[in-house]
């Protein structure tokens, strides 16, 4: 069980060393009960062509990834991933709405969920996520914002 979940974490953090960039790359997580919530946003060509290809991923300086893992939390581990249910949306200082349509990657035991959308050079993004871990009925709100340059 230790392995399966250091397998996880280690999946994790493998794909966002391999989505590391010239920007500013920071894993942020939020805690929610009994789980704990990893997440992300960054532009999508700073991944490898290998990822984009095997994830069907669109490597471009106008798009970015939002990257999100759930873990539930067991005492002494790093936690198990969860499946959940994720769905939000983005804003930016418009007010125009970019729905995010995630998608559930598994790796092994590892499992995270990838959305994208366009962005504008200097776009800033307030991000309102709702996640629903399985076996809850209870929906985590994860917000945060981040700004993107295209050059």
């Amino acid at each position: 069980m230790h392995n399966a979940i250091n397998a996880c974490i280690k999946t994790f953090f493998i794909l966002a060393i391999s989505l590391g960039s010239v920007n500013t790359f920071a894993e942020n997580s939020q805690e929610f009960g009994d789980y704990v919530i990893h997440y992300n946003a960054f532009r999508s060509d700073t991944i490898s062509t290998e990822v984009a290809k095997q994830y069907g991923l669109t490597r471009a300086n106008n798009r970015v990834l939002i990257n999100i893992a759930v873990l539930k939390k067991v005492l002494n581990t790093t936690g198990k991933p969860t499946s959940s249910v994720i769905t939000g949306h983005a804003s930016n200082l418009t007010g125009q709405l970019k729905q995010l349509e995630f998608k559930e990657i598994k790796e092994g035991t590892a499992i995270y969920y990838l959305a994208d959308t366009k962005i504008s050079d200097g776009e800033f993004l307030k991000f309102n996520i709702k996640i629903i871990p399985e076996g809850e009925t209870r929906a985590a709100r994860l917000k945060f914002d981040k700004r993107f340059f295209t050059y």
